[in-house]
């Protein structure tokens, strides 16, 4: 297994692409293992890493949001936020992290959240004289506030590896990303107050209810999902195909801004999106069995259980090896190389399947913003054009923020399934 782990850290080190690192470093394996005939199960077994029907979501969601985001959703959900903040010192901060509260529902991605608010409030924040390494930080932050509500992709590949209910895991997402939320506004109105931010332009009055009426409707769209799911209308996979035909129908006919050439252009977006996340799916089955080879699993849930057998112990102690593993993987790849060692350790923590899963993803989502790897930092970087350096040292406040929300989340049990439960239980 050595062998593998340093083959596939080679490959990405000389820039190979996460999918195909994993796919090489398996063959390698195979190779030095005298292991080659099990080559010819290696199609079968990627064939069989996405056979499954709930994975159509992907899909369908992503539409969805691309579909919003060229509908130019991302522009009314910032000027309500800023209707909705006032005139508040440091109020355009606080619009940031409202809008990616916002954007939140309709992404599902943390990247696709770092792309859409930046371009959109980086710049505006530039202008307004805050410093753009700090407008880029929390752009970034507020990013990982996309995966932990509908429809987060990385809960929806959790619940299809695991056979844990997708609603649930929507619902039990919901008030961990409102308290990071909550967290991160505090934390600009305290930089407000010291660094003496100025105050946003008023929105006028009459702009208010052009601004609702134009809002609502996307916001509209985690509820549709959610309720349609958890009421029994439709399944998951039917919510996912519903959520794209109502981003297709309000941005032709209420938003008026979807053109033929921007449809096109989502579907393309979606299809080499997917293409993309499906092919990470399938390569990383092989490598789920390979260590199922090497009995990996197992043999780490016996080193856990010699550790300790204090459950928050072992909490702890798998909550920093997933930070590491966040540092280095893109959160779907890591997801799956993690889950056959994951499903060995969980029956010693005595957590409930629901709040482990809004665990492990808010732990693979911090990665995305922790230095020197994470991906969104490297997008917020880029649109602010600012060195990747200033950028990180100005997040580090709000990754132990994050930090906080996570050992809530993992400690706290009411804070992700009190709604759950609340709205019909697990």
């Amino acid at each position: 297994m050595i062998l593998y782990l340093l083959a596939f850290i080679v490959f990405l080190v000389i820039g190979v692409p996460v999918a195909f690192s994993l796919g090489l470093a398996s063959v390698a394996y195979l190779l030095v293992n005298d292991q080659w005939q099990l080559m010819i199960g290696f199609p079968q077994k990627m064939i069989a890493g996405i056979d499954n029907f709930v994975l159509l979501t992907i899909p369908f969601f992503i539409l969805a949001g691309n579909l919003m985001n060229s509908a130019d959703l991302t522009r009314q959900i910032v000027r309500f936020a800023q209707m909705l903040v006032g005139r508040v010192k440091g109020g355009l901060a606080m619009v940031n992290v409202l809008a990616s509260m916002m954007f939140s529902g309709v992404s599902g991605a943390a990247t696709a959240e770092a792309s859409a608010i930046g371009s959109v409030m980086i710049p505006a924040m530039r202008r307004d004289g805050y410093r753009a390494e700090y407008a880029a930080a929390l752009t970034a932050a507020g990013s990982i506030l996309g995966p932990l509500v509908p429809p987060s992709l990385a809960l929806i590949l959790y619940g299809v590896l695991t056979s844990t209910s997708i609603s649930s895991l929507f619902l039990a997402g919901i008030v961990p990303a409102f308290t990071l939320c909550g967290l991160l506004i505090l934390y600009t109105l305290w930089r407000a107050r010291v660094e003496d931010h100025p105050m946003p332009d008023p929105v006028a009055k009459t702009e208010r209810l052009g601004l609702t009426v134009r809002a609502l409707p996307a916001l509209m769209l985690p509820v549709i999902i959610v309720g349609g799911i958890r009421s029994g209308i439709f399944t998951p996979t039917e919510a996912a195909a519903v959520a794209a035909l109502y981003a297709l129908l309000i941005g032709l006919f209420l938003y008026r801004t979807l053109t033929p050439s921007k449809i096109a252009n989502a579907f393309y977006e979606t299809a080499t999106m997917t293409a993309g996340v499906m092919l990470i799916v399938a390569v990383a089955s092989m490598t789920s069995f390979i260590l199922g080879i090497e009995n990996i699993p197992r043999a780490i849930a016996s080193g856990m259980r010699e550790v300790s057998d204090q459950p928050w112990i072992l909490i702890l102690l798998l909550n920093i090896v997933l930070l590491l593993l966040g540092l280095f993987l893109e959160p779907l790849a890591a997801l799956v190389l993690a889950m056959p060692i994951l499903n060995e350790v969980f029956p010693l923590l005595h957590i409930d399947p629901v709040q482990f899963g809004v665990m492990v993803v808010l732990n693979l989502m911090i990665g995305m913003i922790t230095p020197p790897v994470g991906l969104c930092l490297f997008i917020v970087a880029a649109i602010s054009k600012e060195p990747l350096e200033k950028v990180a040292l100005a997040i580090l406040p709000m990754i132990g923020l994050c930090l906080l929300v996570l050992l809530l989340v993992a400690f706290v049990p009411i804070l992700t399934l009190g709604l759950p439960t609340l709205l019909g239980g697990n």
